[in-house]
């Protein structure tokens, strides 16, 4: 049996690729602002020194998504990744899961009749969400209780602009309905 999709929609393998760019533009964004924030607290580094993590030098100053990487990495080769790596895993776990994350939301906002920049919001609030479960989870975060209100919604706000970005983009690439 043969399906068709609305028309206008774009195929399965089309809303994973404009979900994947509008991921990595809803990335940056995020990035942006919380390169804002960093600048306005007393932080020093240009934006490509920050952004890619420069001065992430061993795995004790390695944040989460750089954590993550490496419990991956040794779990699925059974080797050890060595302290200089640090900064190379964070990155690409960084972008690797807003990407993911955007390729995603390209095929469930793919499917609808007119993919919303309105979708953002939840979805940025879903991402920020699973991050308070799976991290915890992993001994990687305190319980999402233990944060102040003050710091979960500075994190909620940041990825709020990363789904709304996402969004954005992925409208744009849409383009419009024949």
């Amino acid at each position: 049996m043969r399906h068709s999709r609305p028309a206008g929609s774009p195929t399965p393998l089309g809303a994973v690729i404009r979900g994947s760019v509008a991921g990595a533009v809803g990335t940056l964004a995020m990035d942006l602002l919380l390169y804002a924030r960093y600048r306005k607290d007393t932080g020093k580094s240009g934006f490509p020194h920050w952004e890619f993590s420069a001065d992430v030098h061993n795995w004790d100053e390695a944040p989460a998504p750089a954590q993550v990487g490496k419990r991956l990495y040794e779990g699925l080769l059974q080797r050890e990744l060595p302290d200089r790596r640090a900064a190379l895993v964070n990155n690409v776990m960084h972008w690797g899961f807003g990407i993911a994350n955007g390729a995603l939301y390209g095929v469930l906002a793919g499917s609808a009749p007119e993919p919303k920049v309105r979708y953002g919001a939840p979805f940025g609030a879903g991402v920020w969400g699973s991050g308070y479960v799976t991290l915890p989870a992993a001994g990687l975060y305190q319980p999402i209780w233990k944060y102040s209100p003050r710091v979960l919604a500075k994190d909620l706000s940041a990825h709020l602009v990363y789904g709304l970005s996402t969004a954005a983009a992925f409208r744009a690439l849409h383009g419009r309905r024949p």
